[in-house]
């Protein structure tokens, strides 16, 4: 019900005098459309990948989306009105644990175009999110540098790991978000209190939901799995290092993490009695995508673009503080 709601505010007539938002490395939506429920106007998306923008531009018709890689993108091109905020989630295969967390990844440079862009349009708000593991261990270099760099550019800003299974969202999920307010505003960044006491459980999410594309397991995930019990982990038996991967659901808690498709064809969880994936409608629900948001892709690009997207619901709760702590509107 409370999805069925916010999809419902995402459809309404955006008023003239609404908060604005432009959303770099925008991936298929997921904070385009958390931004859209809390009543903010997107003026721009930028993503470079060709698929996740195919879902953008399916979902978000109206919004100007500019594909291409964002280092050789010209703002020039980019007609915009003031903007209020500006969003990104620059990519974070290499801050990531799942990765191996180089620091000399180019990919780790590319928050040098979020502040490009930041210096061209001077919203009154970033908010810039990202993987943990950019504030453990050697990566903590990296984060410090991007504090820096973004004060610099005149803003206040504070960072704090955020779970997205504590705002309603059906999937433990966690995430640092940087939120900065300009300087001339005066305003200490803060971040949403949790909504949720009581987690969203798998159970809750998916109940009712269509059993659809569900991918192909092969290989020995697909002969070991039904080994696996609920909230285990299947890598002991893959050999597999990576300590949060192939695990199976839990009906009575959040989902755990869902990450890119990973080989055997499987996803990183599966059902929590079932043999198989989660359906792409299982896997909508549990990324608080709503069931009419459309994943015209394979099942392995539509798992690859909501792993790599934040959950809107997430973002609504982020995008519905700044609205009402900082902008007014």
């Amino acid at each position: 019900m409370r999805l069925n709601a916010a999809w419902e505010a995402h459809q309404m007539p955006r008023k003239h005098k609404a908060p604005t938002v432009i959303s770099l490395f925008a991936g298929c939506g997921g904070s385009s459309l958390g931004y859209s429920m809390a009543g903010f106007r997107e003026l721009a998306a930028v993503e470079w990948d060709s698929k996740a923008t195919e879902t953008f531009r399916a979902n978000f018709s109206t919004i100007p989306m500019f594909c291409e890689d964002i280092r050789h993108l010209n703002l020039d091109q980019m007609v915009v009105e003031d903007v209020d905020v500006l969003d990104g989630s620059p990519p974070c295969q290499g801050f990531s644990r799942v990765g191996r967390r180089k620091m000399r990844d180019s990919r780790n440079d590319l928050f040098q175009e979020f502040i490009r862009c930041l210096n061209r349009w001077h919203p009154k708000i970033l908010i810039m999110e990202n993987v943990p593991g950019l504030i453990q261990g050697k990566m903590k270099l990296m984060f410090r540098d991007i504090l820096t760099q973004l004060k610099q550019a005149g803003y206040d800003v504070k960072a704090w790991v955020l779970n997205a299974a504590a705002f309603g969202v059906p999937q433990s999920r966690e995430r640092v978000f940087f939120v900065g307010t300009r300087n001339e505003l005066a305003s200490i960044p803060t971040y949403p209190q949790p909504s949720h006491t009581i987690a969203t459980t798998v159970r809750d999410a998916i109940q009712g939901t269509a059993i659809d594309d569900c991918g192909h397991i092969s290989g020995r995930t697909a002969a070991m799995m039904r080994y696996v019990k609920q909230g285990s982990n299947l890598s002991k038996y893959t050999g597999r290092a990576y300590g949060f991967s192939w695990t199976r659901c839990a009906w009575n808690r959040p989902a755990p993490t869902l990450i890119k498709q990973l080989t055997y064809g499987g996803t990183s969880i599966f059902h929590p009695t079932e043999n198989r994936n989660l359906s792409i409608s299982e896997l909508k629900r549990i990324s608080s995508f709503p069931d009419a948001f459309r994943f015209d892709c394979s099942y392995r690009d539509a798992v690859a673009q909501m792993g790599n997207s934040v959950p809107p619901l997430f973002m609504k709760a982020i995008a519905n503080h700044i609205r009402t702590e900082f902008l007014g509107k």
